[in-house]
């Protein structure tokens, strides 16, 4: 018998908090945090965005430079903030583009 890849972890996380929110549409969710920083579910995240080519954050650290230092390392790192609370994410720039069919949209963009 193998071990649960990251993958069918996090599937099965989805598919329950999916399936909870459709039976029971006034349930409101107020403990997921814990379910953020499983090592499973940022590693799944991390892979996720490899591997859609994602851009730099706005810390403007690359995936190849996350890679080269240790990707566990990084990880580790990012957990350890979330656990204790220390991880704040920059505020998003909205900024308005012109949509092709006349008007705008907004675009947020990282800020910092």
């Amino acid at each position: 018998m193998s071990l649960p890849t990251p993958v069918k972890t996090v599937e099965k996380l989805q598919i329950s908090l999916q399936m909870k929110a459709k039976t029971e549409p006034s349930f409101r969710f107020y403990a997921l945090w814990d379910k953020v920083f499983r090592n499973d579910v940022l590693r799944e995240a991390f892979a996720r965005c490899r591997a859609n080519a994602g851009a730099a954050g706005v810390d403007g650290e690359t995936f190849e430079q996350i890679e080269a230092h240790g990707q566990e390392r990084w990880l580790g790192k990012l957990q350890e903030e979330l656990i204790k609370g220390q991880y704040v994410p920059k505020p998003l720039l909205r900024v308005w583009i012109p949509k092709s069919s006349g008007g705008q949209r907004p675009l947020n963009t990282s800020h910092g």
